[in-house]
C-alpha cells in the first residue's frame, strides 16, 4: 500500500498511489463507517487527512489495505482513471513533528571532519518546509551553499513513549523518499541547525507513503542522490550508526512521538560540503533521491528571484 495527497480544485486530497497515478480514497465506494468518517474529516484539513488516517492507523490500516487493492484492480481493468503523478501533493503534507538525525552514516560524519557520535545528534526542521516530488526547491536570496542530503523517512503512526528496542518498529506506519535540503552556512552560523534546514521548499518528500510490511527490512534498502543524473550518492540504509529501530527507541524516551511525526534518519556520505571544490546547487539543476522500494523523489532548483534562464 501507498498513501499520498493528490491536488485538486478542492485542495489536498488523500490518495493511493498507483503504478499509473493516483486515486482520491474518497471516490472509492464500500468503505466503512470509520473510514468514511476519517476521510471525510480528513477532507477539511490543509493535509488532505494523511495525519487523520495516520491517528486510527491502527483500525483502519486493515481496510486501508483492502481498499488499496481495490483501488489497483479497479486501475489495472480501465474502470478508473486515476489522476496523473505530476498532480501528487506531499506524501506527508503537513507533519506533526519533523525530526532530524544528524552524522548518522559514518562516512558523512567523516567527510565533513566530525567523530562519529556515541548518541543520535537531533535536530529540527520546521513542517512549513515540505514540498512535494516535482515542486521547485527555492534558493533564498543570499544563499550560495545549498546542499542536498538523501534521506529515509520514518513515517510514524502510533504513540510511542519509553518504547523498548524490540518493539520500536511497530510504531512505524511507513516510509517515504527525502531530501534534506540544508544551506550550509545558515546552518553553521547559530551554533544549531534549524535555521539552515527549514527554509520554505527545504524538506521534499514523496512520492507515497510505503507501508511498513510492504517496504520490508529499514536496514536493507539503498539509497541514491543525482544531481542532472550526476550521482553523488549511493549507500545503504544498513550503514547506519544508529538504526530505525533505535533512533526510535532513544526518541521515545526524550519525548513523545505522536502519528503524523516524521524521523529523517540521516544523509550517507557525497553531499557537496564533503566535497572539493564543492559541487553546491544551482539554479536550473534537478536533484533526484531515489531509495529501494518507495521509489523517486524528484525535485528542480530554482533561485528566490525567479527560474533560472
Amino acid at each position: 500500500m501507498r498513501l499520498t495527497t493528490l491536488r485538486t480544485e478542492r485542495g489536498l486530497r488523500a490518495a493511493f498511489a498507483t503504478e499509473l497515478g493516483g486515486v482520491a480514497l474518497e471516490s472509492l465506494q464500500g468503505a466503512s463507517t470509520a473510514l468514511t468518517d476519517a476521510i471525510e474529516i480528513g477532507a477539511r484539513m490543509s493535509d488532505g487527512g494523511i495525519v487523520t488516517l495516520l491517528d486510527g492507523w491502527n483500525e483502519l490500516r486493515p481496510e486501508l489495505l483492502r481498499l488499496a487493492d481495490v483501488a489497483e484492480k479497479q486501475v489495472a481493468r480501465g474502470s478508473t482513471q486515476p489522476a496523473a503523478t505530476d498532480t501528487f501533493g506531499p506524501s506527508l503534507p503537513r507533519p506533526r513533528k519533523i525530526i532530524g538525525v544528524g552524522l548518522n552514516y559514518l562516512d558523512h560524519a567523516a567527510e565533513t571532519g566530525q567523530a562519529a557520535p556515541s548518541a543520535p545528534v537531533l535536530f529540527a526542521k520546521f513542517p512549513t518546509s515540505v514540498i512535494a516530488s516535482g515542486d521547485a526547491i527555492v534558493r533564498p536570496a543570499g544563499v550560495i551553499d545549498l546542499d542536498y542530503e538523501a534521506e529515509l523517512g520514518v513515517v510514524v503512526g502510533a504513540v510511542a513513549r519509553d518504547v523498548p528496542l524490540e518493539r520500536a518498529l511497530e510504531v512505524v506506519a511507513g516510509y517515504t523518499c527525502g531530501n534534506d535540503v540544508s544551506a550550509r552556512a545558515a546552518q553553521a552560523e547559530n551554533g544549531q541547525w534549524v535555521r539552515g534546514k527549514s527554509f520554505d521548499t527545504f524538506c521534499p518528500l514523496g512520492p507515497a507513503i510505503v507501508d511498513a510490511a510492504d517496504a520490508g527490512d529499514p536496514q536493507q534498502l539503498s539509497i541514491r542522490l543525482s544531481v542532472d543524473g550526476d550521482e553523488r550518492q549511493r549507500s545503504n540504509t544498513r550503514q547506519m550508526i544508529f538504526g530505525v529501530a533505535e533512533l526510535i527507541s532513544y526518541l521515545s524516551r526524550c519525548f513523545t512521538l505522536e502519528p503524523g511525526d516524521l524521523i529523517l534518519t540521516g544523509t550517507p556520505a557525497g553531499v557537496a560540503l564533503g566535497r572539493e571544490p564543492h559541487p553546491w546547487l544551482q539554479p536550473g539543476q534537478t536533484v533526484t533521491v531515489e531509495i529501494e522500494g518507495l521509489g523517486r523523489l524528484q525535485n528542480r532548483v530554482i533561485d528566490a528571484r525567479g527560474p533560472a534562464s
